[in-house]
């Protein structure tokens, strides 16, 4: 992979996993999937049984992720025979308990800076550095997952190596000068593969049972900004296990049918969705799924599996995931065929086609051109509104459309799965509906959900200006993207501090809402903005939100509505258009 000179426990772990990737290579694409070079690992929920349903349930830590991240201090028999034994019957002795046989995790914090003393962007420079990690070995049995090479966390209660949002931090650490942190990571991902078949949400045992957005192959394109096909040929055994992973069960599915990942459309055409492999309440959030279990009416197993589902999409939780499109009860992510996801899987075919390609494998590269082909053609069928100029979730048990908007809409232009027409159409609708004085809505619904208005997410602004830049949107993408940036300005000059998420409608304003307290540090915000601050730097350096260029779309009229109480059009960022878009 880097062929550099690595550290022994370094070169061990990379081993295993490249003889997996041999085993990939030589196998047939479509045959059985090889064993994982190392054997499951059980989560915590798993190996300490009722001592942890009892510690979750009794909500002893503010966090629920909190005991999950510990580290026992002897093996897990030993710790429940202990706990069977001294039978603590009250909240504090049961944390007695847990603070003698466990050693509780920190937050992965950061230092606040004052933007008087230090720029915002010399001020992310610095924090790679505070939120860079090396795992190369973990304590035995705690649920974190070795990495071979260093990596960036997200921050705060994120303390360990995230799927999608590490695509979006790479994107800052190129701009700062870290290359070398990014092929770490692209190492560190293909480790992932290897060894367990995917990558899971984060390097967790309690995450290994679902995956997040595939952006791996976008990953592996950063490694060469001239080449990005010869970089997929390098990486493609991966490519082509992690595409297995998505795909399995797709062979012989029946019409209508769904399995684990995988939904075969009325005409026969597969699609995919989100799924988790576990029907359990998460670790990291087991008293507050167990409660909504309880409090839906609807079999147990169904609702934890689609609160995983939701999970695995990253956008944990939101209306788009909701029958009723406000409360977390009736959420059904499993009957969902979601927009982002395919976008995203389009785009991987295309990246093993481009690796085969460069490889002179011609059999398989028209065979990944064949499948681009028919996913973007069932993205048209299915997942185009055609009538309103969006593209839409599908819910698959219904056999149609969910009529409700989101930024995922924008995924098709990014990957280039649009066509002219509809990216222009989709610029208009996003103008209209999804653009707010600060930057890109998530949804227009207010649902308390934080991945529902009023909060605006980086990736999801970076996702909509890269795309409307690829179809020629340049205008609607530099007022989304100097939106944006003063609103991360504004709430960098109160605190000195970037955060995962913000208020839209109102700049300035930190973002809210979800299960947990609004975290800091942050990597997929500074890696955006990051980003963003190189490629507008005239934007960049302006100090107040009039001082963006007006929004000039016909459709918008540039209400910009300051107060915060709608929502307008924004969009911005540099092509980055892969080798292989159309």
């Amino acid at each position: 992979m880097t062929g550099s000179r690595e550290p022994e426990p370094v070169k061990s772990l990379l081993r295993a996993a490249r003889v997996v990737a041999l085993l990939m290579t030589a196998a047939p694409l479509w045959g059985a999937q090889p064993s994982a070079a190392v054997p499951a690992q059980e989560p915590p929920q798993v190996l300490f049984k009722e001592l942890f349903a009892a510690v979750q349930t009794a909500q002893i830590y503010p966090d629920g992720k909190a005991f999950p991240d510990a580290v026992p201090t002897s093996a897990p028999q030993e710790i429940l025979d202990q706990y069977h034994a001294s039978r603590p019957d009250s909240p504090q002795a049961l944390q007695r308990f847990v603070a003698a046989h466990f050693s509780l995790p920190g937050l992965a914090s950061t230092a606040p800076s004052s933007i008087t003393q230090v720029p915002i962007g010399t001020h992310i420079d610095r924090l790679w550095g505070e939120l860079t990690r090396s795992t190369i070995t973990v304590p035995p049995y705690s649920s974190a997952l070795p990495m071979p090479r260093p990596y960036v966390v997200p921050g705060g209660r994120f303390r360990e190596l995230y799927y999608w949002d590490s695509y979006f931090t790479m994107l800052g650490l190129e701009e700062s000068g870290r290359h070398d942190l990014t092929a770490a990571m692209v190492d560190d991902f293909a480790y992932l593969i290897d060894t367990y078949g995917h990558v899971p949400n984060g390097a967790r045992t309690y995450y290994l049972s679902r995956s997040q957005p595939p952006f791996f192959f976008a990953m592996v394109e950063l490694l060469s900004s001239t080449d990005a096909a010869g970089a997929f040929a390098r990486y493609l055994p991966e490519l082509k296990r992690e595409y297995l992973f998505w795909m399995e069960g797709s062979a012989g599915l029946p019409r209508g049918g769904a399995h684990r990942h995988v939904v075969a459309m009325p005409d026969g055409s597969i699609l995919n969705r989100y799924w988790d492999d576990s029907d359990t309440a998460r670790d990291e959030a087991y008293r507050e799924d167990m409660e909504l279990a309880r409090s839906s009416g609807r079999p147990a197993s169904q609702v934890f599996r689609d609160i995983r589902a939701a999970a695995e999409s990253g956008w944990d939780f939101s209306s788009r995931w909701f029958a009723d499109g406000r409360t977390r009860s009736t959420i059904d992510t499993t009957e969902i065929v979601p927009i982002d996801l395919n976008s995203l899987l389009f785009g991987l075919e295309n990246a093993i086609h481009a690796g085969c390609q460069r490889q002179g494998d011609q059999t398989c590269s028209a065979e990944f051109a064949r499948r681009a082909a028919a996913r973007r053609a069932a993205i048209d069928r299915y997942l185009w509104d055609a009538r309103h100029g969006a593209y839409r979730d599908y819910r698959w048990t219904r056999q149609a459309q969910i009529e409700r908007l989101s930024a995922a809409s924008l995924y098709p232009l990014f990957f280039g799965a649009a066509s002219a027409s509809q990216a222009a159409a989709v610029a208009g609708i996003t103008s209209r509906e999804l653009l707010a004085a600060g930057g890109i809505l998530t949804t227009e619904l207010r649902t308390g959900q934080q991945w529902d208005a009023p909060n605006g997410w980086a990736p999801l602004q970076w996702i909509t200006i890269a795309g409307l830049r690829q179809y020629g949107q340049t205008s609607l993408a530099e007022v989304i993207a100097c939106r944006w940036m003063m609103n991360v300005l504004d709430v960098y000059r109160r605190s000195g501090k970037l955060v995962e998420k913000y208020d839209v409608t109102a700049p300035g304003r930190r973002g809210g809402g979800g299960e947990y307290p609004l975290q800091d540090g942050f990597g997929w915000t500074n890696g955006v903005m990051r980003k963003l601050i190189a490629l507008y730097p005239t934007d960049a350096a302006q100090t107040a939100l009039s001082q963006c260029p007006k929004n000039q779309s016909p459709a918008a009229g540039d209400q910009l509505r300051l107060s915060g109480a709608g929502v307008t059009p924004e969009s911005g960022f540099a092509a980055h258009a892969l080798s292989f878009r159309p």
